[in-house]
């Protein structure tokens, strides 16, 4: 699932035009431009039926919106938000938006810290 919502987003035109090919798991590589996004596996749970597993994962995603302005960093989350919010197709069953939220990050450099929007989404996704 995670290579299929990085790729995702990177075909997204609306997605690109802001972050070009700066969306990872985990963490934004030190050294690159903002503005950029950072996926987090928040929880992962596997679905199931009375007869056993249901083929279909159900997976909380927080989705960081990175840039070197608020307005910038909620321009690029709308654009995901746009996105993603209620998206269907190939192995996605759907995706849907749980909560969202603002801030800066922390830091001893003011100057260089980026702003970031956050966002949560339920994945659920065909594994099988």
């Amino acid at each position: 699932m995670e290579e299929q919502l990085r790729s995702l987003l990177l075909v997204d035109s609306g997605v690109s035009s802001h972050v070009s090919d700066r969306v990872n798991f985990g963490a934004h590589p030190q050294g690159q431009p903002f503005p950029a996004i950072v996926l987090n596996t928040i929880s992962e749970s596997e679905g199931y039926t009375l007869n056993g597993p249901n083929g279909v994962t159900h997976t909380r995603i927080q989705v960081d919106c990175y840039a070197g302005t608020y307005g910038a960093a909620k321009l690029l989350s709308r654009a995901v938000r746009s996105l993603l919010s209620g998206y269907q197709g190939g192995a996605f069953q759907g995706v849907f938006l749980v909560g969202t939220r603002g801030g800066r990050e922390g830091g001893s450099n003011e100057a260089e810290r980026p702003y970031r929007v956050s966002m949560d989404f339920m994945v659920h996704f065909t594994t099988t």
